[in-house]
């Protein structure tokens, strides 16, 4: 796949195939598409404090103002939203990671499946021994490095793995996909590169390099399931909500992100799950699935 070519996905709820409206496109295409760019990108741009000064504008009153227009131009549907009214949002990331009613995402309620942790953009591996290319031909997971752990890594070996790429138009809590018991949040330190596939095309690697954080799930049949999230360019912050240790049900919220786009990769050990045929496919074709949280990622094998 050529790196500059568009980002097409398809949409699991409506059949259809779409082309990505990008927010920030030409920003992102120039800094990692053109070697000046890149200038900006190694200097500036990965490191943290220019995601801190980001952050640090959009909760200013002032950013209120971004809600509506954001609203209309990416046909967002505020019957969804718990506060429908845009008025009510006090800033920018107030509104960003805002909550839905329940009854916006229904969770698959067959005890039998995993659900999808997160609104968003999907690619499933079902044996990440024997992937080919994660976006480009070629690049293949670390999945030591991605964890930030050998030993918890090595579990993995031969597993399955989601990955769930959120951009800013998304709904940006995210849940549980399985039920079971969290253990506490372990927090990676790394940069803040972009996750988007203008930038992963070119270098997956970008995944494991950033900021992210693991939280393990004792899941019962489901074994042992890490789930990543992903820190990027304007989201330094990663907030979990859920309790450790206390046990949760599929589809309870586990937490959320802050302002921008991010990412979560889902774990499985060897023979735990079969993942739905249109992941299986995404993954071998990286073009990616859209589909909304609580609808099926896989079942029991």
């Amino acid at each position: 796949m050529d790196v500059d070519s568009p980002i097409t996905l398809h949409n699991r709820h409506t059949g259809g195939t779409e082309i990505e409206q990008i927010y920030g496109e030409a920003w992102l295409r120039r800094i990692y598409g053109n070697p000046l760019g890149k200038v900006t990108l190694h200097t500036v741009v990965k490191r943290a404090l220019f995601s801190k000064i980001y952050g640090w504008a959009m909760d200013r009153p002032g950013s209120a103002r971004r809600v509506a227009p954001f609203i209309r131009d990416f046909g967002l549907n505020p019957a969804e939203f718990l506060e429908a009214d845009p008025q009510a949002y006090q800033t920018f990331n107030e509104f960003f990671y805002r909550k839905l009613k329940t009854s916006a995402r229904p969770v698959d309620p067959r005890p039998e499946m995993a659900v999808l942790p997160a609104d968003g953009r999907h690619l499933g591996f079902q044996d990440v021994a024997k992937i080919k290319g994660i976006y480009a031909k070629g690049q293949t997971f670390d999945i030591p490095e991605l964890v930030g752990d050998r030993a918890l890594g090595a579990r993995y070996a031969g597993g399955t793995v989601v990955c769930s790429r959120l951009c800013p138009v998304d709904y940006h809590r995210f849940h549980f996909p399985v039920a079971g018991t969290p253990h506490a949040a372990v927090p990676i330190s790394g940069l803040l590169y972009s996750v988007n596939p203008i930038a992963l095309r070119r270098c997956a690697a970008y995944l494991w390099k950033n900021k992210r954080q693991r939280v393990t799930i004792d899941a019962g049949a489901f074994g042992l399931v890490t789930i990543v999230a992903v820190g990027a360019t304007n989201v330094g912050t990663i907030i979990e909500t859920y309790v450790p240790g206390q046990p949760m049900a599929k589809g309870d919220e586990k937490g959320y992100f802050r302002f921008g786009g991010s990412y979560l990769a889902t774990l499985f050990e060897p023979g735990r799950i079969k993942l739905e045929d249109d992941l299986i496919h995404a993954g071998e074709t990286a073009v990616e699935v859209y589909a909304k949280v609580g609808s099926p990622l896989g079942r029991l094998a």
